[in-house]
């Protein structure tokens, strides 16, 4: 074959492989996006956020209303008032139940926070024995539904006495909500540089130092993300707290139970106590929301 054969033959070639090679898809912007699908995906969007939020605005309608209202919604617009919600207040438990909550719900928080970011901290940046096997022990316990854990967690609470105590209630929440928020917080350290701890130690700090004066402040999203969830995981959890503790200890979620009796279910209470449930939690996922995100897919990819 000749020289010429070649030269010729090669242009063939390299002609035909754009043909050959896949093509991107081209991603429409939202300035090319049709009128028509416009429309089709705000109309889902403004649907699927009417379904999600009407129990509550239903509910609240209905709590603004008289003892009958959910018998008949149709008159509740005629006697708007707050009626149910100052009765629940003053001829209730629910401040009592209100402030067994907090306490519950605070120390949760807390000791969550506390033990997840040190686990988590240790397996991300030292090497000891067992500490892949710690992590996997966090990660089978959250296979386990909790109301599996019910028995074992009651019979060892009875036997450190420690069965309608704020301390043993909060313990029962930390088996649920640490093993979680390790796994997590260990993903963001992971995105952490390790040059900031060497920078430490060069200082002259020691590890818990390093830890708290220079790790922590830069895991603040990942922080703000378990205390969101340890705070709702005691805030909102009915099993633990009607088996573990007793009436003058009840939390909020287990003392609204009581104003629904068989024989005659106080349905305007019921709906004034779950509205003032929500409040609490909607405050604290307020404070937290700007870290939500970032918290969250900060340990999705490591740097």
């Amino acid at each position: 074959m000749t020289a010429a054969t070649h030269e010729t033959a090669a242009p063939a070639r390299s002609a035909a492989q754009p043909d050959s090679a896949p093509r991107a898809r081209k991603v429409r912007s939202r300035e090319e996006r049709s009128l028509g699908a416009s429309i089709a995906l705000h109309g889902t969007l403004i649907l699927a956020t009417l379904i999600a939020a009407f129990p509550v605005v239903w509910i609240f309608f209905i709590s603004l209303g008289p003892k009958d209202a959910w018998q008949q919604p149709s008159e509740v617009l005629d006697k708007l008032s707050l009626h149910n919600y100052s009765d629940v207040l003053s001829h209730s438990d629910l401040p009592k139940w209100f402030l067994n909550t907090v306490i519950v719900a605070g120390g949760t928080t807390a000791l969550g926070v506390f033990l997840a970011a040190t686990a988590g901290y240790a397996v991300s940046r030292m090497k000891f024995p067992g500490s892949r096997q710690l992590m996997w022990t966090f990660l089978v316990t959250q296979m386990f539904p909790s109301i599996v854990l019910i028995v074992p967690l009651y019979l060892l609470m009875s036997d450190l006495d420690l069965l309608d105590n704020y301390l043993g209630l909060i313990l029962a929440y930390s088996t649920t909500a640490v093993p979680f928020c390790a796994w997590m917080m260990k993903g963001y350290f992971d995105t952490i540089p390790k040059e900031i701890d060497e920078a430490g130690r060069v200082d002259g700090l020691t590890p818990f130092g390093t830890f708290w004066r220079l790790i922590v402040p830069l895991a603040r999203p990942g922080l703000a993300v378990t205390a969101f969830y340890s705070f709702l995981t005691a805030w909102g959890e009915v099993a633990y707290a009607t088996q573990f503790m007793q009436s003058d200890h009840y939390t909020l979620a287990v003392g609204i139970r009581t104003f629904a009796q068989d024989q005659r279910p106080d349905w305007a209470w019921t709906s004034a106590t779950a509205i003032i449930i929500t409040i609490p939690a909607a405050i604290v996922f307020m404070l937290v929301q700007r870290s939500l995100v970032s918290g969250l897919t900060a340990g999705g990819t490591k740097s």
